[in-house]
């Protein structure tokens, strides 16, 4: 019985990518709104780390382009810039919290990136605790468990 509901599983999720996952979309785009927000800057260079991250997830790169993530995030950062907006951006996140372990990790893991460009700041380090609240997920253990690569320069 396991091999067929891992198949189903698998097929299940093959399918949903193809026709996109709005849920998580959502989520991915929110977490990473909220972070970008949180220093009161909105950052190019995060904006774009956060699409990299989306895109280089196989479901949302399967079901979304560029240009639907780039508009879906930047109505998630006008959505931020008040408390409101912040708080219906986390509403968006623990959408998905009754997922698996592993997509709930991946959004975060997405905020994540957005946050630890210059060192993750206080104020976004909140705004990732919350991320990870809504998520269920433990935020410290992620973050050891996945440091941030320096790439040097060419």
């Amino acid at each position: 019985m396991s091999l067929f509901h891992d198949l189903v599983d698998r097929f299940t999720q093959s399918v949903t990518a193809y026709v996109g996952d709005k849920a998580l979309m959502l989520a991915a785009v929110s977490a990473a709104s909220n972070v970008i927000v949180a220093d009161s800057e909105v950052d190019d260079e995060e904006v774009e780390t956060a699409l990299a991250g989306m895109r280089a997830n196989p479901i949302l790169q399967k079901g979304y382009d560029t240009l639907m993530l780039e508009t879906e995030l930047f109505d998630g950062i006008a959505r931020a810039r008040t408390r409101a907006g912040r708080a219906e951006n986390l509403g968006r996140v623990a959408a998905i919290v009754d997922r698996d372990i592993e997509q709930r990790n991946n959004v975060f893991l997405i905020a994540a990136d957005v946050a630890d460009h210059e060192g993750i700041s206080d104020v976004e380090r909140k705004a990732l605790a919350e991320v990870a609240a809504a998520l269920a997920v433990d935020m410290e253990a992620l973050l050891r468990a996945s440091p941030v690569k320096v790439v040097p320069a060419p």
